[in-house]
Order: structure tokens, then C-alpha cells, then sequence
């Protein structure tokens, strides 16, 4: 049985790729070393209720933006929507809804500070969905690079030809890696907490710390980017997953083109898919965490997957004296930092 410190996340315990990264760095010494811009793949119908607004945000994180604008606005927060949680030390380019029935647009520009502007403004009939965007665009700059910087580029070069393990950041499990604690006593207790916004919060990280644990031993393994005999697989860029009675030289060769992926549990209840070579690497994974997949399935979380492994798209870089420049992007719900612990060890500025 597992003991509760088990239950922590802590980033080295996750298996690389390769060999651990010889290069290391500082990352995040300005908000503006990380930038994300977020891919919105809808166009604005020009009417409705709804105004989608694109926002510039630095150094403050997207629960706050929403609440700014709906104290703008004259709305309850739960009128405002966005696609998905972005970091808080970073500037980002992010899109938001608010809703605002027969309503007028409000000046934003006369909210606007050195934190949070609005960019551009449309009526829209719809309110912005979790993950409705195709994706972000990535330009992070690493500082005070130490290593050989072919090494570094060797890794890259990896990761643009075989993608990366997909695993969840440690930004989605707190900042003392202390949420799947949380999960467990939330999900065990009598009374649901009343926040249900940090509710999801450990739900999310429970059912993201499972997969991690699954992934990592693929990648243990070397079997994160190959089929296993009773995988289930997901097709590149979408949701959707199928099930192979045989593995064959075509389905082979879309894994290797990238076009497939094996896929991984987001723990819940409904039949398991996994079976023989696969199912044992899961179980292995799982062994201890009996009483947490238990909890999930009780709080009526449906079983679904995720990707084993992520693309890199467009990735760059760029040399400057002892700095370097990363330039890519990424399906929306792939990390950056997966992108990272690859080919680097990240030093923060607390311990520069």
C-alpha cells in the first residue's frame, strides 16, 4: 500500500527519453523568457451575447485576468470563460468570453495596466469552451546555458524527429507538488469542498498523476512511442482511439510516421480497453494506487485517454552569447516544460 508522501509529485522521479540532460539553465528570469500565445481556430461571428476578446496578460495568472474582467464588465466571474489555464510568470496572448446579454462593450482600454490589456474585442454567439483552441505557440528563452550547446541541440533535433513523452507539467500538480495529497483527502472525505474550482483542481491532478505514473514506465521501458500488444491508440490531433486485434507493418509505420500514438489512461470508471503486453505495464504502474483509482471512479470520473506521446511542430532555436532562444508549438494540452526536461535541466531563479 502506497504511504501518503507517495502521493507527491516530484518531476525527477519521471523517466526521460534518453540519458538525463547534461545541459542545464535558468528558466523564467523575466516574465518575458516565457511567452505563449494562444491558437484560436474560431472566427468571431460578429453578434451575440457573447464578446470574445483577446488578452495580454504578464506576471499574473488566468483565474485573476477573469476576474478582472468581470469586476470590468459588471458580471459574475462565472460569466467569463477561456480555453484553458495559462502560467502566471509569463506573458501570454490569451483569448476569453464574456457574457453580456443587450449589454454595451465596456471602455477596456480605460482598465488596461502594465498586467492586463485587451488586444481586440468581437461578438460572438458562444461562450469560449475548455480546449477549444487548436493549440499554442511557444518562444522561451533559457539563460546562463552551461553544458556543451551541441549536446543541447542534439536533443533537440531527438525531439523533433520522435516528439516527447506527454506527460503533464508540475505546474498542473501545485507548487509543493502537494494536489494528488489533496485529491486523495477531498475525493476520501465525507463532504465535497465548496470550492469546486480548486475541487477540479485535485481531481485534475489525481487522474494526470496516474497517467504520468503510466507513462513513465512505458518510457522506462522504451515502449512510449511503439505499439504494445493490446494498446489503445489515438489518431494525431484528435480525441478519437481505437482498439487492434493485430499489430501489422501499416499500423507499425503510422506510429513511426507520427500519425498514431499509444495512449494512456485518465483514470475513471468504465471498461478498461487495455489488454495483454499493455495491460501489465499499466497494472505494474497503478500497483499501490488502488485506493485513489477507487476514489475517482466513486466521484463518477469517466475513463478516458490521452496520447503517450506529443508532436513538436516548428521548433527553433536561436544563440545569443550564453542564451538560446526555443521557438515551437504544441497541441493544445501538451506542456512546454515536457518540451524541456528533455533537453535540459531547468534551474529557477530562487536557486540561480
Amino acid at each position: 500500500m502506497a504511504m501518503r508522501e507517495d502521493f507527491r509529485y516530484h518531476d525527477e522521479c519521471l523517466a526521460c527519453s534518453g540519458p538525463r540532460p547534461t545541459v542545464s539553465a535558468l528558466i523564467r528570469a523575466e516574465p518575458e523568457d516565457f511567452q505563449v500565445e494562444e491558437i484560436l481556430e474560431i472566427t468571431p461571428s460578429g453578434e451575440g451575447e457573447h464578446y470574445l476578446m483577446q488578452v495580454r496578460k504578464r506576471n499574473v495568472d488566468t483565474q485573476e485576468v477573469a476576474a478582472r474582467l468581470a469586476r470590468v464588465a459588471g458580471v459574475p466571474q462565472r460569466d467569463v470563460s477561456y480555453c484553458g489555464l495559462k502560467d502566471r510568470r509569463a506573458v501570454c496572448w490569451q483569448w476569453f468570453s464574456v457574457r453580456m446579454p443587450g449589454r454595451s462593450e465596456p471602455a477596456w482600454q480605460d482598465y488596461e495596466d502594465s498586467e492586463v490589456a485587451v488586444l481586440e474585442c468581437h461578438r460572438h454567439r458562444r461562450k469560449l469552451r475548455r480546449g477549444a483552441h487548436g493549440g499554442n505557440r511557444f518562444s522561451i528563452t533559457l539563460r546562463d546555458v552551461s553544458g556543451a550547446p551541441a549536446d543541447l541541440e542534439a536533443r533537440l533535433g531527438e525531439i523533433t524527429r520522435h516528439g516527447i513523452p506527454n506527460y503533464f507539467g508540475p505546474q498542473r500538480f501545485g507548487a509543493d507538488g502537494g494536489n494528488v495529497l489533496r485529491a486523495l483527502d477531498a475525493l476520501t472525505a465525507k463532504t465535497r469542498p465548496r470550492d469546486r474550482y480548486r475541487y477540479g483542481l485535485y481531481v485534475s491532478a489525481a487522474r494526470s498523476w496516474l497517467f504520468n505514473r503510466v507513462l513513465s514506465n512505458r518510457v522506462a521501458a522504451g515502449n512510449w512511442n511503439q505499439a504494445l500488444e493490446g494498446d489503445v491508440f489515438m489518431l494525431d490531433g484528435t480525441r478519437s482511439i481505437f482498439t487492434e486485434d493485430r499489430l501489422d507493418d501499416n499500423l507499425r509505420r503510422r506510429i513511426a510516421a507520427m500519425d498514431l500514438h499509444p495512449a494512456g489512461p485518465l483514470w475513471g470508471r468504465g471498461a478498461v480497453r487495455v489488454r495483454a503486453d499493455a495491460a501489465a505495464i499499466q497494472d505494474s504502474a497503478l500497483q499501490g494506487m488502488e485506493t485513489l483509482c477507487g476514489a475517482l471512479e466513486s466521484a463518477r470520473c469517466e475513463l478516458q485517454h490521452r496520447a503517450l506521446r506529443a508532436r513538436v511542430a516548428g521548433l527553433s532555436w536561436r544563440w545569443d552569447s550564453s542564451s538560446v532562444e526555443l521557438d515551437f508549438c504544441l497541441a493544445r494540452g501538451v506542456y512546454a516544460t515536457s518540451v524541456l526536461r528533455e533537453c535540459v535541466a531547468l534551474r529557477s531563479p530562487s536557486n540561480k
